[in-house]
């Protein structure tokens, strides 16, 4: 349906809500939540609520189930999949949780932190390191991303290696159902047995089973000592036995293991303003190291030392450079953190957020460098990612003089021939981002029909009437 389809007299009883104030229909207002970042979906909505409570969230769900009136959840607008944006030519309410932001209790006793789903993820982290503890998701995006968005896609992060996605660091949910209903699951419990576990349906349903008020994350001791370094290396191999020799090392207190190419090197440094190269000879690889102590200094100076010359020793690390301040370490990441959005000043930019086997990591890169050469001589290859946990963010930036529009028009020939491979060495075509609106038809395409029929009965049981994101993840409506 479009727009035109909702009255006035509709929208109004939405806007009664949460008062005129809070709710947008202006072109102008509206405009930065019709589009997301990669600009691949540009939907169109007549009205964004933004409510100031579970309750009015509650009022909104009732009122659209009364009404059939499809409602679209919004957190940070970062999501990279379309999951966030409204559908075009649809009459899709966005329904935005930017004001409610509350940290609502932290206890560094039981190392829980209550927060709104709209709180934004730099200020969970800041609110629990006030309290001396430590939460460990970290995003690039993470002054602008909100826990709700967080739990719907499941994020991962940097730290994932040590502490897991976000889904292993939420004891408890609250959440509003398309009906109004509320569910209040914020239990604070680390064992709790008692039946289905309803928290695990919402992390990671991106908004299609219900809108994430409220969460319980767990914290941790902050670390009492870290050390981070930079090392060169000559391939993904050398990059793989690294990983493994350090992993043997230091346990538990590896807390980060990324990889990095050359050319992802040289548009970060040459496009993103104090970044620079850490050491003075160009490598074919890099890894950045990442190593978090909770007794002292000392043990993670000797820990990333013991990695690297044992490296160096087994002529698996060429150069490298240790982070001699927080300055530096914060510098080294925030190298790792931009590598994505140096690739825009140089053209298009195809995109894959996979994820394999750690141990089939250098078969997939070769496979996939040659299968794509052979597709698009010239294209640039700038895969980066997770290590230590599989995830590769296998992006290709335009062959340089190409046109960019052409480019971008072989976005799902370019997907095809990466997630081919990546479904041969068993591995996932989502590891962090989502499904979204992106990757909606090719999920139903590559997993078994039973596992997207059981997908489709969850929707139904627990919104019938489809007015839960609708068109994302999985379609109950054939036209989408």
């Amino acid at each position: 349906m479009s727009n035109s389809s909702i009255s006035t007299e509709l929208l109004d009883r939405f806007a009664a809500i949460v008062g005129e104030k809070y709710a947008l229909r202006s072109e102008a207002d509206l405009a930065p939540h019709l589009i997301e970042n990669r600009g691949l979906y540009h939907g169109s909505s007549p009205l964004l609520l933004r409510p100031g409570s579970v309750e009015e969230v509650s009022d909104i769900m009732r009122l659209a189930t009364e009404t059939g009136t499809a409602i679209v959840p919004q957190t940070g607008n970062t999501g990279l999949v379309g999951g966030q944006t409204p559908r075009q030519g649809k009459s899709d309410i966005i329904l935005s949780l930017e004001r409610m932001n509350r940290i609502r209790d932290v206890d560094p006793v039981a190392n829980v932190l209550v927060a709104d789903g709209g709180a934004i993820l730099a200020e969970v982290q800041k609110a629990a390191e006030a309290h001396g503890r430590l939460f460990p998701l970290s995003l690039g995006a993470e002054g602008s991303c909100r826990i709700g968005g967080n739990l719907s896609t499941n994020a991962g992060g940097t730290a994932v290696l040590a502490y897991g996605n976000i889904r292993q660091l939420c004891l408890g949910l609250e959440v509003v159902l398309p009906t109004g209903e509320i569910w209040d699951g914020l239990r604070r419990l680390k064992k709790d047995n008692t039946g289905y576990d309803l928290r695990d349906l919402f992390i990671g349903a991106e908004g299609t089973l219900g809108i994430i008020t409220g969460a319980v994350l767990k914290l941790f001791p902050q670390p009492l000592g870290h050390q981070v370094a930079f090392a060169g290396l000559n391939s993904v191999t050398d990059a793989l036995a690294l990983f493994n020799l350090a992993s043997s090392l230091c346990g538990a207190s590896l807390t980060g293991f990324e990889l990095m190419p050359r050319f992802g090197v040289e548009i970060t440094t040459r496009h993103i303003d104090g970044v620079r190269d850490p050491l003075e000879t160009a490598y074919p690889w890099y890894v950045l190291i990442d190593i978090s102590t909770s007794d002292s200094a000392e043990t993670a100076e000797r820990m990333m030392s013991g990695v690297l010359e044992q490296g160096f020793e087994a002529g698996l690390v060429l150069d490298a450079a240790i982070a001699s301040s927080v300055a530096q370490q914060k510098a080294l990441w925030h190298m790792r953190e931009s590598m994505s959005d140096a690739q825009k000043p140089e053209g298009g930019s195809i995109k894959h957020d996979v994820s394999v086997p750690v141990s089939k990591i250098p078969h997939f890169m070769a496979e996939a460098e040659e299968a794509v050469m052979a597709a698009m001589p010239g294209a640039r290859i700038c895969a980066f990612g997770h290590m230590g946990d599989g995830n590769i963010h296998y992006n290709i930036s335009q062959p340089l003089g190409a046109d960019k529009d052409a480019f971008i028009a072989r976005w799902h020939e370019m997907n095809h021939i990466v997630h081919e491979l990546v479904l041969a060495h068993d591995g996932s075509i989502s590891a962090e981002h989502g499904i979204g609106q992106l990757k909606r038809d090719e999920l139903a395409a590559i997993r078994p029909a039973i596992e997207i029929e059981l997908m489709r009965r969850i929707k139904r049981a627990f919104d019938p009437a489809d007015i839960m994101n609708p068109g994302k993840v999985v379609s109950l409506d054939p036209l989408g």
